[in-house]
């Protein structure tokens, strides 16, 4: 079977001319005759990204999802190749109604007919992991509710692994052959894209996925989120609030609806804002494939958020590491950007801080002389990750992962509005978010969250003074009380030092949150 496998592939790659593609990266002089020989007779006019895509689409939908995936690496790609492998799209033919059926009942220990009153075996969507069926049942309160029943593609786990092998031992002949092997690092893009396979595979994730960012949007009002039916929820099988929308990408039927396009296009970024700044969980797969718009009375031009296989974090140190980078960014100042990196530890020691200034500079100084409305962020981020290529940066997965779905977001907010302004837009959250880590809340946040440990300690602090002293000073009790009163008087003067340097803290924090909206904002 993996010969068989790995004849179709190279037989695939041949076709489309993907060897002419990776030997004439080889080093060695007899691979680079090789793929002038194995190029004669054949048609390779299409430019190379195209055949790399058509390549991935005929080997089936594993390589379509590493293609996906290798995609959002835009800081490892050239660009040609990135644009077009951001095309590719899951184009799976759905599996019978019967082997879904079959999947549900193993999972649940119960004939289908037992856990919903209704079940359509037209699936709903199919692709390369799961498909999706509607399907009515009666919840624990008697009443009627419709939901979305999402399959786990049978004997998906066993096909993964037999590609993740071939695709492994292929990742090692480039990185050791080839003369970009080392820094494109393909055996850790193929073990990046492994985790987030696996990760896909079990569908509980997603659930609890979809769960954190319900609660996380429930005061928002501008996105729905379906509710998990937690009962009947499996590795193989989820159970959901069935969503009803148009989709967003069907323009001419929301004016028709009524639909605010202009705002609409601004809601989406607002929920992205919230999502990253506020809270540091984001869907980070928002194509239009996987939204809807509400057209009901009650929720009527809120978003509909579906498909939450992709999720992405940012913790504190990340978004510390944001909020300085767009301070920098903002007042132009590419130095400090260039110390970020290397005292992030993204670049080496060793860097050349004017050097990487410089070509910084080079990147971001063009964007200042456009209207705001024409500045992508997600490009500039995109352009200093290619940039940084020669100054050996290693970027963050996390981050990488924000830039691919802002560059989602922008895309879809500018397909709506043209128009759209996302710098006054994200604004808000921006200074709001900025504020919140150099200011006073912080400061509050940290020490009511650190309160629970002081509360604890604060009751044994005399018996360990009384101890400390008893074992250190083996003085009588009089000396003992006058050494006491003594280090009670030591401990006013601090404290006392301490109030002074809290009060001149706080008022450095308010001028430092004026400075930052003045020479910022």
């Amino acid at each position: 079977m993996r010969v068989t496998r790995a004849v179709t592939i190279v037989w695939v790659a041949l076709r489309h001319g993907l060897d002419e593609l990776v030997l004439t990266s080889f080093q060695h002089p007899g691979l680079r005759l090789v793929a002038r020989m194995a190029s004669i007779g054949r048609d390779l006019s299409a430019p190379r990204g195209q055949r790399l895509r058509e390549a991935l689409e005929q080997l089936g939908p594993i390589f379509v999802k590493f293609g996906q995936v290798l995609s959002t690496r835009r800081d490892l790609l050239p660009v040609d190749i990135a644009d077009e492998l951001a095309l590719l799209q899951d184009r799976v033919p759905p599996f019978p109604a019967e082997v879904a059926m079959a999947t549900i009942e193993r999972a649940f220990r119960k004939p289908v007919d037992e856990l919903f009153t209704r079940f359509e075996r037209e699936p709903v969507a199919s692709a390369s992991i799961a498909q999706v069926h509607f399907a009515t049942l009666v919840d624990k309160t008697g009443r009627e509710r419709e939901v979305a029943v999402k399959v786990l593609r049978p004997g998906m786990l066993k096909v993964i692994e037999q590609d993740l092998q071939l695709i492994r031992m292929m990742a090692g002949w480039i990185e050791r052959l080839s003369a970009d092997g080392k820094r494109l690092k393909p055996r850790e893009v193929v073990g990046e894209f492994d985790k987030y396979l696996h990760d896909e595979l079990d569908l509980v994730r997603e659930a609890a996925s979809a769960a954190q960012l319900r609660r996380n949007m429930a005061g928002l009002d501008l996105v729905l989120i379906p509710e998990m039916i937690w009962d009947l929820c499996r590795s193989d099988v989820i159970v959901m609030e069935r969503m009803s929308g148009i989709p967003i990408g069907q323009v001419d039927r929301l004016r028709e609806a009524g639909v605010d396009i202009p705002q609409l296009a601004r809601d989406g970024v607002t929920i992205f804002f919230t999502q990253v700044f506020r809270d540091g969980f984001f869907h980070a797969d928002m194509h239009p494939g996987n939204i809807m718009v509400s057209v009901e009375p009650a929720t009527f031009g809120r978003y509909i958020s579906l498909d939450f296989g992709i999720v992405g974090t940012l913790t504190e140190y990340d978004k510390e590491y944001l909020a300085q980078n767009f301070t920098a960014f903002f007042r132009r100042d590419y130095k400090r950007v260039a110390e970020l990196h290397v005292e992030s530890g993204w670049v080496p020691r060793d860097t050349r801080i004017d050097e990487l200034e410089s070509a910084i500079r080079s990147v971001c100084e063009p964007y200042f002389d456009r209207p705001l409305k024409d500045i992508s962020l997600g490009m500039v981020l995109m352009r200093l990750f290619q940039t940084s290529r020669r100054f050996h940066v290693e970027i963050q997965p996390q981050l990488v992962l924000l830039q691919k779905t802002l560059l989602n977001i922008e895309g879809l907010g500018r397909e709506l509005d043209p128009e759209l302004d996302l710098w006054s837009t994200a604004k808000p959250f921006l200074e709001k978010w900025m504020l919140e880590q150099v200011g006073p809340k912080r400061l509050w946040r940290e020490m009511r969250e650190q309160a629970p440990y002081y509360a604890r300690m604060l009751p044994d602090l005399p018996r360990l003074l009384h101890e400390y002293l008893r074992e250190h000073t083996g003085k009588a009790p009089d000396a003992e009380l006058r050494q006491l009163l003594a280090e009670q008087r030591r401990t006013n003067r601090l404290l006392q030092s301490l109030l002074y340097g809290a009060i001149g803290f706080v008022l450095g924090l308010i001028v430092m949150q004026i400075l930052v909206r003045v020479l910022v904002f």
